[in-house]
C-alpha cells in the first residue's frame, strides 16, 4: 500500500511539475527519456498502442496524432536513401527531390579496412536521410559471406566477424549522430537468398556465436544501434522475425538491447509468436505483409486487429504490447521527437567526396605483373599518353540501379568509360559482349541505352580488331545486378564469368597481352585466365563516383590500398559450404522447409582454407599497391598476460618503395593447444597506416581476453584457456611476416 501511495505521489509530482513548465512530461526534452516514455504510455489508448507497432504504409508506421507524436518513416538502404514510392504501392512516387548520392556497396566499405571512413560514410548517409525526413535507415547489413554465390553479399561486410564488427560500429555511430536510427540487418544467419523464406538453418552454438553473431553484438553493445531487422529465414524451426532464442534470450536479455526489433517486409508469420518472441514493429506490403492484399491491409497485419482480438478475448494481456510501445516511443524520442537533431543535406559536395574516397580505398589491386611487352614494368599505373581501348558492357552500365531493395535513384553516376575518358586523352571503346539490357528498375531508368543486336562473334571481332592498335586494353566486366547475379532474392547459379567474357578476354590476349581486367561485382568469381592477364583490379559496386575512382586508381593518381574482406576461391569446391555439400540444403519431406546444416561450422572462408591446406586464388586481406611495405619489427609489451590484462604489440611498418601509399597491418591469433578444435588463425586486430616513401611508423595492436577466447558450447560460455599463443602479423592471411609468441596465465 505504501509503495502504491508513493507511486501516486510521484505521478502527481511529475504531472504538477510538467504543468508548471507548461507542457506534458513526454514533450519535455529536458526530462530523462524513460520518464517521457512512461508519461506518453499512460496517455495512450489501446488502439493508439496497437497502431504504432505495425506499418500504415509501405515504409511508415503511425505516430499518435492526438498526442503530437509524429509518424516514423523508414527507408532502404545501406548505400543511399531509396527513392520514395507511393503510399501503398511499390511504384515510384514520381518526385523530383528524392535523388541521392549513391555510396559504394558495403563490401567495398569493408575492403577499405578503415573504421574512420566507415564513420564518415554513416554520417553522410544520415545527413541525406535527415534531409528526406527518414527516421530509420534499414542499414547496414552484416551477414557473413559464407558462399560467394549469395546474391546479396554485396550488401554485407565480408566473411570475417572481426572485420565486420570494426566497420559496423562506426557506421552505426556516424548514422545515429545525425538523429537517424540504424536498423542493422538481417538478424541472423541470412547467408543465402534462394528460398530465403523457407531455409531453416541448423548451426552449432559455437559457430553461431563465433562467426554469425559477433558483428550484430558489436552493433548493439558498442555501436548502440537503435533498431535491428529480423531475417526471413528460420533458426531452430522458428522464423527469425519472431525467434525466442535470437530475439528474447540473446538480443534483449543477454546483450541488453533497448531498441526496436523490426520485421523484414513480410517476415512475420504468426501473431502469438510475434507477440511473445520479441518482435516490436511489423512491416510489409500487403495483408499478410508480402503477397496478397485487401482494402484494410495494414489493419489485418499480425500485430494489428488479430493482436487486438487476442487481447479483448483475454488470451493475451497488454503486458507485451506495453513493452513494444515503450521501445517504439524510445525510438521516437531518439529520432522524430529529438529537436536537437542537426540539419540534413542532400547531394552535397562533401557527400560526393566521401563516396569517392570510399571507392578509392575500396578498390583492390589483385595482380600487377611485370610485362616484357611493357618494358618489363608493371602494366599499372597507365601512362597518361597511352592509347587505351576500353572493352565491356560494365563500362557503360549503371550499377546504382537494380539489385533489389538497395536500388537507388542517384543524382548522377559517373560510368567507368566516362571516368577514363575524362582522365586520359586517347580512349576508344568496344562493347565486347551484351549481358543485361534492362532499361529501368522500379521506375528508375539506366540513362543510356544498352540495346545491341550484334552477335557475340561480331562484338568480339570488333574488340579484337581495336585491341591490336591499343597500348593498353582495359576490360571492364564481371557481374551486374540482374537476377541470379548480385541481386536480392536469388543466389548466383554458378561461379563462372557470365556472358562469354572468358572467350572475349582470351581473344583479346591473343592479339595484345597488355590487358587490365577491371572486375565489377559484389562477389568473388571464377577467373580461368588469371595466369594470362597481367593486371587484375577488383572494383565492386562503387556508387556515384565509380568512373572517377577507377580512373584515379588506374592512372596512379591514387595508390590502391584496398584489402579483400573475403577469400577468393580458385574453385567453388574450395569453399566450405560447398565442399561439405551443405549448401543449399535439403527440402524437408512433406514440408515447405529447407534444412540447411552448416557443416563447415566455424571454418568459414580463410579458416576453412587453412584447415584444408588449400591455396586461394587471392587470400583474405590480400591487396597490392604501387609501392612496397615491410614490417621491420614486431614486439609485445609482455610475454605473459592474465585474463584481466591486455597485451599490446608494437609493429614497425616502413614504406620501402617510391610512392606514397597505405597498407593494412593485420594481426591473427593462433592458439597452440586447445581443448576444442580451433582455426589455424583468426583475425583479431588491424590498423591501416599511410606512409610517404621511406617513412616508417609504429602501430600498436592490442589483444584482450575475448581476443583469445572461443565459445565453449559444452558450458555455453566464452572461454580463454591458459597456454601458449602466437600473434601472426602480416599483410594478408597468406602473407604473414612476423610471429610473436606469448602466454596466457
Amino acid at each position: 500500500m505504501k509503495i502504491y501511495s508513493l507511486f501516486i505521489i510521484m505521478t502527481l509530482t511529475l504531472g504538477l511539475r510538467a504543468q508548471a513548465q507548461g507542457k506534458p512530461v513526454y514533450l519535455d526534452e529536458s526530462r530523462p527519456i524513460e520518464e517521457r516514455i512512461d508519461d506518453a504510455l499512460r496517455r495512450m489508448t489501446l488502439d493508439e498502442k496497437l497502431a504504432v507497432v505495425h506499418a500504415q504504409s509501405k515504409f511508415s508506421s503511425a505516430g499518435v496524432k492526438r498526442l503530437g507524436l509524429p509518424d516514423v518513416w523508414t527507408d532502404d538502404g545501406p548505400h543511399g536513401v531509396r527513392p520514395d514510392v507511393l503510399w501503398d504501392e511499390w511504384e515510384q512516387a514520381g518526385q523530383t527531390n528524392d535523388s541521392c548520392v549513391a555510396f559504394p556497396a558495403l563490401t567495398c566499405l569493408a575492403t577499405s579496412w578503415n573504421p574512420q571512413l566507415a564513420r564518415a560514410y554513416g554520417e553522410s548517409l544520415g545527413e541525406e536521410a535527415l534531409y528526406r525526413n527518414k527516421n530509420v535507415m534499414l542499414a547496414p547489413g552484416v551477414n557473413i559471406n559464407r558462399t560467394p554465390l549469395n546474391g546479396r553479399n554485396f550488401e554485407y561486410m565480408g566473411e570475417d566477424p572481426w572485420l565486420a564488427s570494426r566497420i559496423v560500429v562506426p557506421y552505426v555511430q556516424g548514422l545515429q549522430s545525425k538523429g537517424v536510427a540504424a536498423c542493422v540487418k538481417h538478424y541472423a544467419l541470412n547467408n543465402d537468398e534462394e528460398y530465403r523464406h523457407q531455409v531453416n538453418v541448423i548451426v552449432s552454438d559455437r559457430a553461431l556465436r563465433e562467426i554469425y553473431l559477433p558483428a550484430f553484438e558489436a552493433a548493439v553493445r558498442e555501436g548502440g544501434t537503435w533498431a535491428i531487422m529480423g531475417a526471413y529465414n528460420l533458426y531452430n524451426d522458428q522464423h527469425n522475425c519472431h525467434n525466442e532464442i535470437l530475439l528474447n534470450r540473446i538480443l534483449k536479455q543477454e546483450w541488453g538491447f533497448d531498441g526496436v526489433v523490426v520485421s523484414d517486409w513480410g517476415g512475420t508469420h504468426n501473431t502469438m509468436e510475434a507477440v511473445l518472441n520479441g518482435l516490436d514493429m511489423e512491416f510489409g506490403s500487403w495483408t499478410n505483409g508480402l503477397t496478397w492484399g485487401a482494402s484494410n491491409a495494414y489493419d489485418s497485419y499480425y500485430l494489428a486487429l488479430p493482436y487486438r482480438q487476442l487481447i479483448t478475448e483475454g488470451k493475451l494481456t497488454t503486458k507485451e504490447l506495453d513493452e513494444k510501445v515503450r521501445r517504439v516511443l524510445r525510438l521516437m524520442f531518439r529520432t522524430t521527437m529529438n529537436r536537437q537533431r542537426p540539419y540534413g543535406a542532400l547531394c552535397s559536395e562533401a557527400h560526393y567526396e566521401v563516396a569517392r574516397k570510399v571507392a578509392q580505398e575500396g578498390i583492390v589491386l589483385l595482380k600487377n605483373d611485370k610485362l616484357k611487352a611493357n618494358g618489363n614494368l608493371p602494366l599499372l599505373p597507365i601512362a597518361s599518353d597511352s592509347r587505351i581501348l576500353v572493352v565491356g558492357e560494365n563500362a557503360i552500365k549503371m550499377m546504382t540501379v537494380g539489385g533489389g531493395s538497395s536500388s537507388l535513384k542517384a543524382q548522377h553516376e559517373v560510368l567507368p568509360l566516362d571516368g577514363l575518358c575524362g582522365r586520359f586523352a586517347h580512349v576508344d571503346y568496344a562493347r565486347g559482349y551484351v549481358g543485361d539490357t534492362v532499361q529501368s528498375y522500379n521506375g528508375v531508368t539506366v540513362g543510356r541505352s544498352l540495346y545491341d543486336l550484334r552477335t557475340p562473334e561480331a562484338l568480339r571481332a570488333e574488340a579484337v580488331e581495336k585491341a591490336r592498335q591499343a597500348d593498353v586494353v582495359v576490360v571492364v566486366g564481371g557481374l551486374n545486378k540482374a537476377d541470379y547475379q548480385d541481386c536480392e532474392g536469388h543466389d548466383r547459379r554458378d561461379y563462372a564469368m557470365p556472358y562469354g567474357q572468358n572467350e572475349l578476354v582470351r581473344a583479346i590476349l591473343a592479339v595484345n597481352p597488355r590487358v587490365v581486367f577491371v572486375n565489377i561485382s559484389g562477389n568473388a568469381i571464377q577467373l580461368p585466365w588469371v595466369n594470362e592477364v597481367p593486371a587484375i583490379v577488383q572494383a565492386w559496386f562503387l556508387g556515384s563516383e565509380s568512373g572517377h575512382a577507377i580512373a584515379d586508381v588506374l592512372s596512379g593518381d591514387v595508390n590502391p590500398s584496398g584489402k579483400l574482406p573475403c577469400s577468393w576461391y580458385a574453385r567453388l569446391e574450395d569453399c566450405g559450404a560447398h565442399a561439405t555439400g551443405s549448401y543449399p540444403g535439403t527440402w524437408r519431406e512433406g514440408k515447405q522447409i529447407i534444412d540447411e546444416e552448416y557443416k563447415d561450422d566455424i571454418f568459414v572462408g580463410y579458416r576453412w582454407l587453412d584447415r584444408q591446406r588449400l591455396k586461394p586464388l587471392f587470400a583474405f586481406g590480400h591487396g597490392l599497391s604501387y609501392t612496397s611495405f615491410a614490417v621491420t619489427q614486431a614486439v609485445a609489451d609482455k610475454s605473459e598476460m592474465t585474463s584481466a590484462e591486455t597485451i599490446a604489440f608494437t609493429v614497425s611498418v616502413k614504406n620501402t618503395g617510391e610512392k606514397a601509399g597505405a597498407t593494412t597491418v593485420q594481426l591473427y591469433v593462433s592458439d597452440r593447444k586447445s581443448s576444442l578444435p580451433r582455426p589455424v588463425k583468426e583475425l583479431k586486430a588491424f590498423r591501416k597506416v599511410f606512409l610517404q616513401p621511406g617513412e616508417q611508423k609504429d602501430v600498436v595492436l592490442t589483444l584482450d581476453q575475448r581476443s583469445l577466447s572461443f565459445y565453449d558450447d559444452r558450458t555455453q560460455q566464452w572461454t580463454a584457456e591458459a597456454g601458449d599463443f602466437e600473434a601472426l602479423i602480416g599483410f594478408a592471411a597468406d602473407d604473414i611476416v612476423k610471429k610473436v609468441k606469448f602466454r596466457l596465465k
